[in-house]
């Protein structure tokens, strides 16, 4: 008997017509279901073309399984198997889920999960993404160069698009297309297989490497005359989101993004990118996380098929600073996917430095949000990260996994801390952004991040009754220095007059 581990992908594929349109013309799916009776689940599936149609599950759940085929080709209906479902093991933890879709709530009107994200074992998922748009369009040395990169990065989420991106500094044809024809006369009924069985193959290997494909479904950087994929019409929008989703729904590192910069395509109104959040959720038996992400103009975020906020700086200097007000205007868990980049092009997102990159991480974590980083050097390499993968040159990739691996050790609870709540008695926190234990509740553990300020020395009130351990975290050094002594009462921490510097004050004794 056939096996595949909880979580993974089990395939089914099987020979039937291929007279006509078959992408048209003929419906073929599965419903699988466990042997005892349990978990069903009804997958649409897909044709692959040369007479080859395909259905991908995603089982949630280890034990005996039973499938049976649908379809209106005879040839391909009532095809019956089963297949054994092994637990999960190692780092596989199952689809990444809003936490309070998988996490029980202490209270009926508890918030405590409602900004963060989890596998849906219940692991804890801090996102610390990267872009890299149109990766998976260039030749298969500089994809396996981008797969070996990211290897060794800190990133465990990736922006990524299906259809190529034509823009400055990213001007080339792809290798290959998603629909069947050529520049200027594609057919927008036919999907091109090996296209697609590429991009399988780079969702799965992304998830070997612990990393969610945050795949980016439409967009606005088009060659009209010669690619068009922009400017297709609602119905041919639908026909190739309908397969898209049928076709790579069942890996667990999907996520949705429904449009990179929707309002740079005006002709597709706000209603449409409902009707298409309804197609992509009709054809996802799992559930995935989607989302929409903005240029100058927001979508509203408030619409129920949004799981999460994706968000783009609007101000090219207040960027993380927002994740504050996003999160109270929208209730759901923000990330900054476009913060701007480390690199040096012509365009202002395109040329931070690095020390500036990673202070935006800092202040979007600390204020309770995500950021995800991007690369734009035009003289180190041949190739833009952001656009086209390869190798990474700057300095904040490193800087980054010290800033995860901060973030990823402290407790679950922590999180920002309003400017107007002192959360040590008698010391003011509006200079600074500030995050500490049960949501600002409890004040035992606290973090104070200065950001681009450099103050030479910190004083505190402590509480009364109350010792404290402090430590000195240098972000941008990556270091964590704990001062040897216990502080009561009153009490100065000195600093080193430099940016980027942070303290950790924790109550260590409480009479």
């Amino acid at each position: 008997m056939k096996s595949v581990e909880q979580y993974k992908v089990f395939s089914v594929e099987l020979e039937g017509t291929a007279e006509g349109n078959p992408y048209v013309d003929v419906t073929f799916g599965a419903r699988f279901e466990r042997a005892d009776g349990g978990d069903a689940v009804d997958v649409p599936g897909f044709y692959k073309g040369d007479g080859t149609y395909g259905v991908n599950f995603m089982p949630g759940s280890a034990g005996a399984w039973n499938y049976a085929t649908h379809s209106s080709d005879s040839a391909l209906n009532g095809v019956q198997g089963s297949f054994e479902v092994t637990p999960a093991s190692g780092d596989n933890h199952g689809r990444v889920l809003r936490a309070r879709d998988v996490l029980p709530r202490e209270a009926p009107f508890s918030t405590e999960n409602d900004f963060t994200f989890a596998y849906e074992d219940g692991t804890r998922y801090l996102p610390f993404g990267t872009t890299c748009y149109a990766w998976t369009n260039q030749d298969e040395e500089l994809q396996e160069q981008t797969l070996e990169t990211l290897s060794h990065a800190p990133f465990n989420k990736i922006r990524m698009c299906i259809f190529p991106k034509f823009y400055d500094y990213n001007v080339e044809d792809p290798a290959m297309y998603a629909f069947e024809g050529s520049k200027g006369a594609f057919d927008h009924t036919k999907f091109y297989e090996p296209f697609w069985e590429n991009l399988e193959k780079r969702i799965a290997q992304l998830d070997e490497l612990g990393i969610q494909a945050d795949i980016i479904l439409l967009h606005p950087y088009d060659k009209p005359e010669d690619w068009g994929f922009s400017r297709m019409t609602k119905d041919e929008d639908v026909f190739y989101l309908t397969y898209a989703v049928r076709r790579l729904a069942a890996y667990k590192n999907v996520w949705w993004s429904l449009a990179n910069e929707w309002d740079l395509l005006p002709w597709k109104p706000a209603e449409d990118w409902d009707l298409y959040a309804r197609i992509v959720m009709a054809n996802d038996p799992y559930g995935h996380l989607r989302s929409i992400h903005n240029c100058r103009e927001i979508f509203d975020h408030s619409h129920p098929w949004i799981t999460h906020v994706s968000w783009q700086r609007c101000d090219l200097q207040r960027t993380a600073e927002c994740v504050v007000d996003l999160r109270a205007q929208y209730g759901k868990p923000v990330i900054v996917d476009e913060a701007g980049y480390e690199g040096n092009i012509n365009w202002g997102w395109g040329n931070l430095t690095a020390e500036e990159e990673v202070r935006r991480f800092w202040e979007g974590c600390l204020r309770g949000g995500y950021v995800t980083h991007g690369e734009t050097f035009v003289d180190r390499g041949p190739k833009l990260w952001w656009a086209h993968g390869g190798k990474l040159y700057g300095d904040s990739p490193e800087r980054i996994a010290f800033c995860r691996s901060y973030m990823e050790s402290l407790p679950s609870g922590m999180d920002w801390v309003p400017d107007e709540i002192g959360v040590i008695d008698g010391t003011f926190t509006w200079d600074v952004t500030c995050m500490a234990d049960s949501m600002g509740k409890g004040t035992d553990d606290v973090l104070m991040y200065f950001g681009f300020f450099r103050p030479a020395y910190r004083e505190f009130t402590g509480d009364e009754g109350k010792r404290y351990q402090v430590d000195v975290i240098d972000t941008w050094n990556m270091t964590v220095e704990t001062l040897p002594q216990e502080f009561e009462g009153a009490f100065r921490i000195d600093l080193p007059s430099r940016q980027y510097m942070m303290l950790r004050v924790r109550t260590v004794k409480a009479e």
